[in-house]
């Protein structure tokens, strides 16, 4: 990949990307002349070098330097290896913010629903009761109401630790034979504002001149970013809003509705976004929407915000991630698009002015101009005030409904249903017990699991290695986890439900079929990998083995963003190893890249793989999940499956089109699209 870099692009996203609405979306675009992130990744080409290989120092205004043959040390004189490794730890630790930041806000939230001081319900006592317990602070004599209100000073106290001791959460919910070895090598975090604190000065001028130095506080950032900015904040979000509910949706653009005012809530924030489910749902403001001529109000869900609420609520038509955010804006049938924060492209503006679609933004932290600003402050003064700000958002979609213009309406009818909602409670449940689970997996009929994540990126055609990797997973008789933005590509192409057995293995379908379960499992929104690793705890105390040793790991096919490598590294810090069709901008040092690919093994248990091709990526994980089960002594798997399941769905498209005398392509016998 590092050659010339040949990424793709935006043609080869048209003749390629699994899904048809998005093919559909990019040639009307091209047609009306609106511009794509494909386009602008295009503008791009010859992408720079020295910001691939990591070896470009903006940190202080001497430079900025590059490292070459002729340069090899900056003004300062930091080498390739210092400057690649500063660059990452930055990376990193914006990651660590990022993800806490949205995390506090709920945090507070819970602690307000706590005290009194909102008017929230705590949806999740059963989450409430479990986490005092592992924290050490339950009493039967205490409410609900007090038991949260010591949880979220537990979680606050873990992000904002001023004074240095010990990281509760960590200590209360990770293996104990993982903090021993993070203990060992001196990467426990204070806690994770500090250790962002902490990166930003150490990456300054002048500041630590030692790369593996700069390397052991990536690994406590990304502890950091684990326990307190995911776990912590996915804490909080369960004992607020309640465990995740099983249900069956409809996703994708042709699941959007003409006679509905059609609101868009983008980003990642519950706290607005529940309130506003609940005025959605509100009879008087369902009335006002008819009085406009609409038959009632319907929310949508654009990356994190839309699973999220999703998985709580219902309610909520999942229909794009961040990168495909702007073509669903496209379709001109939304009428109010909500952004809150974080990945929301500041691209969005440009589409909705070709558009009747308002755009309201709903955090201090993501600003967007001309938008129009419903937010909670900057110090969050105003989180009682959720209800009254999502009246407003819901009456302002309203409004805008009657500016609809019809003939800018471009709707692709591909759809699809899906299962969603899947939590370690209720997986558990479904099985009778984690040893049954673990009696599958020892026996072969799971080969292994993996947490298949991660945003998109253009370096590789759009949703095409996400939905690569979970078709060769599951044919081989490996089960999947999803979140976030790599779940829109699943849900929209048939792998999360029940029907999608026909591409795996004999093994998945004799371990999930008679459950009638999915070959993968949507957890939810990106925070909910905090699921996923608790699903792997699961099986390592059923089989008293260490995470390390078990046929399991974390996968992010298409990451493009600072919170994909603080996901990689919960996960690898864990001792499971992360796969990859992305290299990360390592490769301007040999030192930093030998850690970050394999000198972590020694350290972790754990290891990177970068593999381009999809395919060659999941034999990969194929062949190290043996590995493992043959390092274990447990059963081989069977063959793998010789039919994919886009091949099989292709045949049937094929053959629902020669019934239908016309050519045309679908993605489920309730939706199509002629051509």
């Amino acid at each position: 990949m590092s050659k010339k870099h040949a990424f793709p692009g935006k043609a080869d996203v048209m003749a390629r990307t699994p899904d048809p609405a998005i093919r559909e979306m990019l040639r009307h675009l091209e047609q009306t002349g609106i511009e794509t992130p494909f386009d602008r990744f295009d503008a791009q080409k010859p992408h720079c070098g020295f910001g691939l290989n990591g070896t470009c120092c903006k940190n202080c205004h001497m430079g900025p330097c590059k490292i070459t043959p002729k340069s090899p040390k900056g003004v300062c004189g930091a080498d390739a290896h210092l400057i690649v490794a500063r660059n990452i730890l930055r990376w990193t630790a914006a990651g660590v913010a990022a993800h806490g930041a949205r995390g506090r806000e709920v945090m507070l939230a819970l602690k307000g629903a706590a005290d009194g001081s909102l008017d929230l319900p705590i949806l999740g006592p059963e989450k409430v009761v479990a986490t005092a317990k592992s924290f050490g602070i339950f009493d039967d004599a205490k409410t609900t109401e007090q038991m949260a209100g010591e949880i979220a000073l537990v979680l606050l106290e873990d992000l904002c630790r001023t004074l240095p001791g010990p990281h509760k959460t960590l200590e209360a919910l990770a293996p104990p034979e993982r903090i021993a070895v993070w203990k060992g090598l001196d990467i426990l975090p204070i806690g994770a504002y500090h250790e962002v604190f902490e990166a930003l000065h150490r990456t300054t001028t002048g500041t630590d001149g030692d790369w593996q130095n700069i390397a052991k506080q990536v690994l406590r950032c990304g502890l950091a970013f684990a326990w307190s900015s995911v776990v912590g904040s996915a804490i909080a979000m369960d004992c607020l809003y309640g465990l995740p509910k099983r249900s069956r949706i409809s996703t994708n653009l042709g699941a959007i509705t003409l006679d509905t005012v059609n609101i868009a809530v983008h980003g990642h924030s519950p706290v607005l976004v529940a309130a506003i489910v609940k005025a959605a749902r509100r009879p008087d403001l369902i009335e006002e929407s008819r009085g406009a001529g609409a038959q009632t109000i319907r929310l949508y869900g654009i990356c994190c915000s839309g699973h999220s609420a999703l998985v709580k609520f219902g309610d909520i038509t999942p229909l794009a991630n961040a990168v495909g955010a702007e073509l669903t804006l496209a379709t001109g049938a939304l009428d109010l698009w909500v952004a809150d924060v974080q990945d929301v492209f500041p691209g969005i503006m440009d589409v909705a002015a070709c558009f009747h679609t308002r755009v309201i933004t709903t955090s201090d932290s993501a600003r967007l101009p001309g938008a129009e600003h419903l937010a909670f402050d900057h110090h969050h003064s105003n989180l009682d005030q959720a209800d009254t700000l999502a009246e407003r958002i819901v009456r302002r979609g309203i409004q805008a409904f009657g500016e609809r213009q019809a003939g800018k309406i471009f709707i692709p009818q591909a759809r699809m249903e899906a299962e969603v909602g899947f939590s370690v409670e209720n997986i558990l449940a479904t099985f009778g017990g984690a040893d049954v689970l673990l009696e599958h997996l020892k026996s072969g009929r799971i080969r292994g699991v993996v947490n298949l994540v991660g945003c998109n990126n253009p370096k590789v055609v759009y949703e095409e290695a996400i939905v690569t990797v979970a078709e060769e997973l599951i044919a081989h008789d490996i089960l999947a986890l999803t979140n976030g933005c790599a779940a829109f590509a699943l849900l929209k192409m048939g792998f999360c439900l029940p029907e999608g057995l026909e591409g795996a293995g004999e093994g998945l379908n004799a371990a999930l079929r008679p459950h009638d379960l999915p070959p993968v499992w949507h957890m939810g929104e990106c925070l909910d990998n905090a699921r996923a690793s608790a699903f792997f705890r699961a099986f390592a105390i059923a089989s008293g083995e260490p995470l390390a040793r078990l046929p399991m790991a974390f996968s992010s096919p298409e990451w493009s963003n600072e919170k994909g490598i603080g996901a990689a590294l919960g996960f690898r810090l864990l001792g499971l190893d992360s796969y990859h069709c992305i290299a990360p901008p390592v490769a301007g040092s040999d030192k930093v890249s030998h850690f970050f690919y394999e000198g972590t093994r020694d350290l972790l248990g754990s290891v990177m793989v970068v593999e381009q091709d999809p395919v060659t990526l999941a034999a990969r994980i194929v062949a190290d999940f043996d590995q493992r089960r043959a390092g274990l002594g447990w059963s081989a798997a069977a063959p793998p499956a010789s039919r994919r399941l886009s091949a099989l769905q292709a045949e049937k498209a094929h053959a629902h089109a020669h019934e239908q005398g016309h050519a045309h392509t679908h993605t489920h016998e309730e939706g199509h699209t002629h051509e």
